[in-house]
């Protein structure tokens, strides 16, 4: 059932932002900073932290996901160093995983050719 749970609600995630790019006018990069700054604040009000604890990776996984870990490494970094935090809390927090797509987008980029759209 947790499969499903995460299934569902990141697929939800999904089919809001594809909504969003057919039917506005908003660009793809307006929608990752939505859902990044949309993370942070249902984390800041408290909600974010039951619809990780009841979907799992379909809530961790999406870009508000990322949002959500940001805030939770600042709001961790300034109870412990204090306003010093605001500025080192989202880049602990994050370090793990944006060291790890870079890696990987390194690899990707030495194995395969790109192409130019015609």
């Amino acid at each position: 059932m947790n499969y499903l749970w995460a299934f569902l609600v990141g697929g939800a995630f999904c089919a809001v932002a594809q909504v969003l790019i057919d039917k506005t006018k908003l660009t793809p990069a307006r929608i990752l900073v939505l859902y990044v700054v949309s993370g942070v604040f249902l984390g800041g009000i408290g909600v974010y932290k039951y619809l990780i604890d009841f979907a799992g990776a379909g809530a961790g996984t999406p870009l508000t996901g990322f949002g959500y870990l940001i805030y939770k490494g600042v709001k961790e970094a300034v109870d412990e160093t204090g306003l010093i935090g605001i500025f080192t809390g989202a880049l602990t927090a994050a370090s793990g995983g944006t060291a790890a797509a870079l890696c990987f987008a390194f690899i990707a980029a030495l194995t395969f050719k790109g192409k130019y759209k015609e």
